[in-house]
């Protein structure tokens, strides 16, 4: 392998934002007459985008009412404008594997499903340390992961093909996303999701922590 960059999903993999995500919605169950979710929840309804959020998180009887999901869309963009900050933090060891990729010349990205307003303010406050390449959310008319369109896009940003790169993410979604591209993925385990789920999508490496990624790459150029 001659890995030159490296593309990250956001939630769950670099930033724990599961508080703030659920706080929000459950702040427009409550509003609308609807019982809210423990947070725990909130793992399993987040990474597919604003509207399956909604969708999951939306008492069964109303996941397919358009108008409803359009208005708790728009309700909790707002929640979360004021929140997104509140409790979210990196996970422990993020700093230091960023620190890692950058001291090898890495080429980094992120990439997420969280709508691309959210994503630029997350960047903004997080991440000014590091030098992202290409920094992408959710946006209008454009494809959400699996899709792997805007993947392309940053690989091409970068100059670097698909075997040149690693993915880096929690969810099943993401690994697929990966691996639809033809980049190796890696799944974070300290993230949302299970073990289980990681390796049932196909992750190509399995990281309980950030520094085993580190660990990962020294082997590989050993």
């Amino acid at each position: 392998m001659s890995l030159k960059a490296v593309i990250f999903d956001l939630d769950g993999t670099l930033l724990n934002t599961i508080d703030d995500l659920a706080d929000a919605m459950n702040s427009v169950l409550i509003q609308k007459g609807f019982s809210k979710h423990p947070v725990k929840e909130y793992k399993t309804f987040v990474g597919d985008g604003i509207e399956n959020l909604v969708r999951r998180a939306l008492p069964i009887y109303f996941r397919h009412n358009d108008d409803i999901i359009r208005e708790c869309v728009k309700l909790v963009k707002y929640e979360y404008d004021s929140l997104w900050n509140k409790k979210s933090e990196l996970y422990p060891g993020i700093n230091i594997l960023l620190d890692n990729f950058e001291a090898a010349k890495f080429k980094m990205s992120i990439y997420s499903n969280k709508p691309d307003e959210f994503v630029q303010k997350v960047a903004k406050h997080y991440f000014t340390k590091w030098d992202f390449k290409f920094i992408t959310g959710a946006k209008k008319n454009r494809p959400l992961k699996p899709d792997t369109s805007v993947v392309k896009e940053i690989l091409a940003g970068m100059g670097v093909t698909p075997d040149e790169c690693l993915y880096i993410g929690d969810t099943d979604t993401d690994i697929m996303t990966g691996k639809n591209a033809g980049i190796f993925t890696i799944g974070a385990l300290w993230g949302f999701r299970s073990e289980e789920e990681l390796a049932e999508a196909g992750a190509d490496f399995l990281a309980g922590k950030p520094e085993d990624i580190i660990d990962f790459l020294l082997k590989k150029t050993a």
